[in-house]
């Protein structure tokens, strides 16, 4: 027995990638002509890797510098060879490759993918980086032959999707002279892809960009037809490329399956010369939220990928997927050189610049579109409010935000500053968890009364923002849950609910006795301008972070605890003033009316009594008290 024959390794594959290929080939896609992008977008990869590796040893290149793609079509054999003569993998990269996932999020991608339904299915495809095992959709079993550039060992990758595949050496005779051969025994339903008609058609459509030439084998022993040249789509000119090939590029490059929501295409010359190509997708990528907030833009010195980790644009544009394309830098250049370079801090800073410019007209002249893209992708926008402090007033003229006036549909900041009261200083807002939770406050009363607006902030960064961001247009950002509410400037309006008396004698005293009895549970107690229906409700103090940031950070843990809050009450309210006439002999009821007060703020706030214990004996003991009259 040889060499090659003894080196047979059979394994499993580990528990994500067997539920992952289960799902593959169980689940109904609307469209699996998705499997063959995403192995040419593979093979288009180890072909601009191959070039980079080249730079610094070009022997790697050998007698055959070209880069290719062929796909081999055998309709006897019901089978399609998908080749190309790119990098290759060695055994430990195929094994690491094609028998794990290593990138985050694959549980998210199960959740998402045993949801979908139709073409949304096909999309998740992609948008996680699992794009090889799409061929189990198509294939009952799945050979990769590969040789790393350079290397005197090819290597044998199989398996049936199943649970387990093999690796094993194979005889160089029988490899690729470098890169690697993914040969797809086809289903019975899909002999189709050994149609030159169906093949060359899905290239065009979807893979037509691909900056590596791709070219057809009819049938085995035929000569190559190439049915897409590898012009990179960014070197041509706007006027030449369609909307439909711009679509065509965008799914390749940001592994979606939508259409881009906004494109940017531009040359940019002078002291520094790059061209620029990007896209805003038309729905959420899977890793919005990725704790490492990593760009998804690639770079190229003359065509030549160099690295997708350079930070092209700034973490709150994340969600932005394309390229760059330079020819300013040398091809040999380090990535860590690349993060030092100032031409890398241009293009950024240029990039930035044209794609909200972009964003912004989008907003003037498509609002639907942009309404959508807001949606999508405001929460993420929001973040450079605080993090990028030279485009800080651009960013907040840009936001969008739910308000007390504006029903479904979000508003600008120039709008709420146009419709400002006679009176009214400040922009105001409301931080919360959801939307009807924050419709529902006690503390909105006084404003709605007024008719003054109040932004509406459901997102967890708004807490943060709205801290840097000191005003808008002159106008300060103020939380109605924070310090007084300073109303008396402005008028209430005609149909507005009774203003709140003055406080009586009595019900001064009862605040007083409220504020003794809860003493250190509360840093103050006072009568409220800002409620108009309720008794009583909380707010934070004048300086520090308002309610809901301080419950954050709390949950966070960055904070051993909150601060204590100021219980404000409604001279005016029917529950207040029958209290506030009740003996001041009956003390201990009147202690437990304090702390119930107490309690039903903290419930309407959001939160639970401090003591629930306490809080059901001395609720027992009200409804004892009124049920024996």
């Amino acid at each position: 027995m040889n060499e090659v024959e003894m080196s047979v390794e059979k394994h499993v594959f580990e528990a994500d990638v067997a539920k992952l290929l289960h799902l593959m080939v169980h689940s109904v896609y609307s469209d699996k002509n998705v499997f063959l992008r995403e192995l040419i977008s593979n093979a288009a990869d180890a072909c601009e890797k191959l070039r980079y590796e080249a730079i610094v040893a070009p022997e790697l290149l050998g007698s055959d510098p070209t880069p290719r793609i062929t796909l081999t079509l055998d309709e006897d054999s019901r089978r399609l060879i998908v080749e190309d003569n790119g990098i290759g993998m060695s055994r430990d990269e195929l094994v690491e490759s094609l028998g794990t996932i290593a990138r985050s999020g694959t549980r998210a991608f199960m959740e998402r993918i045993e949801a979908a339904q139709g073409k949304d299915g096909a999309q998740l495809i992609g948008q996680f980086g699992v794009g090889f095992y799409s061929a189990f959709m198509v294939a009952d079993n799945v050979d990769v032959v590969s040789r790393r550039a350079g290397s005197d060992k090819a290597w044998h990758w199989t398996s049936d999707g199943k649970g387990t595949y093999t690796v094993s050496a194979v005889e160089l005779a029988d490899a690729p002279a470098r890169g690697t051969r993914i040969t797809l025994h086809l289903m019975g339903d899909a002999k189709i892809y050994t149609s030159r008609w169906t093949v060359e058609r899905i290239v065009k459509d979807q893979s037509g960009h691909v900056p590596v030439p791709i070219s057809v084998i009819e049938k085995p022993g035929a000569e190559p037809a190439q049915v897409a040249d590898g012009t990179a789509l960014w070197t041509k000119q706007k006027s030449e490329i369609s909307k439909e090939e711009y679509t065509d590029f965008y799914r390749g490059v940001a592994g979606q399956y939508d259409e881009p929501a906004l494109t940017v295409h531009f040359r940019a010359e002078g002291r520094h010369e790059y061209t620029a190509l990007a896209f805003v997708p038309g729905s959420k990528p899977f890793d919005l939220f990725d704790p490492d907030r990593k760009g998804r833009m690639k770079l190229y010195v003359k065509r030549v990928f160099i690295t997708d980790e350079a930070e092209l644009l700034p973490r709150y544009l994340r969600f932005v997927r394309g390229l760059i394309d330079t020819a300013d830098l040398p091809l040999n250049v380090s990535r860590e050189m690349i993060q030092e370079s100032p031409l890398l801090a241009s293009i950024r800073k240029g990039l930035t610049n044209r794609i909200l410019t972009s964003i912004e007209k989008l907003a003037e002249n498509e609002p639907e579109t942009f309404a959508k893209l807001w949606e999508n992708f405001g929460s993420v926008i929001k973040e450079g409010i605080y993090e990028d402090f030279e485009r800080r007033s651009q960013l907040l003229a840009l936001s969008r935000f739910r308000t007390t006036a504006s029903d479904e549909k979000p508003r600008a900041l120039s709008d709420y500053v146009r419709d400002m009261k006679e009176g009214q200083n400040a922009v105001y807002y409301l931080t919360g968890d959801n939307l009807a939770q924050l419709k529902a406050s006690p503390q909105l009363e006084g404003f709605r009364a007024r008719g003054i607006e109040v932004l509406l902030l459901t997102d967890p960064v708004d807490s943060f923002w709205v801290t840097t961001a000191p005003d808008f247009e002159g106008k300060p950002f103020k939380s109605i849950t924070q310090g007084a509410a300073d109303l008396a400037g402005v008028a209430k309006q005609e149909d507005a609910a009774t203003p709140s008396p003055e406080a009586s004698p009595s019900v001064t005293e009862f605040v007083n006795f409220t504020k003794a009895t809860l003493g250190e549970a509360v840093s103050d107690v006072r009568t409220s301008d800002r409620l108009t229906e309720s008794a009583v409700c909380l707010v934070a103090a004048e300086h520090g972070p308002d309610r809901q940031l301080q419950k954050m950070l709390q949950g966070a843990g960055r904070i051993e605890s909150a601060a204590k809050p100021v219980l404000e009450i409604n001279p005016g309210h029917a529950l207040i003033t029958a209290l506030a006439a009740y003996p001041a002999e009956d003390r201990e009821f009147r202690e437990d009316a304090a702390k119930l007060l107490l309690d039903q703020a903290r419930v309407l706030d959001g939160d639970k009594p401090e003591d629930p214990r306490a809080f059901a004996e001395r609720l027992s003991r009200v409804f004892h008290r009124a049920l024996k009259g």
